[in-house]
C-alpha cells in the first residue's frame, strides 16, 4: 500500500520559486519509482519529474534546469523544488508512485510516466502570475 499527501502549493509571480512536498507512506517497504505530474485546465496531464530508489532522475524538457526532484529517505518525503517559475507552470501538481516500476529505465522502456503510476495524492495547486 502506498499513501501520498502533497503540500506546498501556492501562488507566486513569474521568476519565483516554490517547493512541493509529498509525505510517503509505504507498507511493506520496497523499491519503487516516484514522480510528479501536473494538469492544467484544458491541457493533458504531463509527467514532469521522476526519481527511482537508486537515485536516478528524469525530467520533462519543459522543466529541465528549473525543477529538481529529491527525496529525504529518513523523513520519507518527496520534494519538488521549482525555480524560475513561468505562467505556463500553473497547474494542479500531483505526487505519484508505482511499486511495479522499480527503475526509471524500466519506466522509460515501457513508455510511462508519473501520469500512469498506480498511486497518487490529492494534488496541490500552483499558480504563477506574470
Amino acid at each position: 500500500q502506498v499513501q501520498l499527501v502533497e503540500s506546498g502549493g501556492g501562488s507566486v509571480q513569474a521568476g519565483g520559486s516554490l517547493r512541493l512536498s509529498c509525505a510517503i507512506t509505504i507498507y511493506p517497504t520496497r523499491k519503487f519509482t516516484m514522480g510528479w505530474f501536473r494538469q492544467a485546465p484544458g491541457k493533458e496531464r504531463e509527467g514532469v519529474a521522476h526519481l527511482d530508489s537508486d537515485g536516478s532522475t528524469d525530467y520533462a524538457e519543459s522543466v529541465k534546469g528549473r525543477f529538481t526532484i529529491t527525496r529525504d529517505k529518513v523523513k520519507n518525503i518527496l520534494y519538488l523544488q521549482m525555480n524560475n517559475l513561468k505562467p505556463e507552470d500553473t497547474a494542479m501538481y500531483y505526487c505519484a508512485g508505482d511499486t511495479g516500476i522499480v527503475t526509471i529505465a524500466t519506466m522509460k522502456h515501457l513508455g510511462l510516466s508519473a501520469v500512469d503510476f498506480e498511486s497518487r495524492g490529492q494534488g496541490t495547486q500552483v499558480t504563477v502570475s506574470s
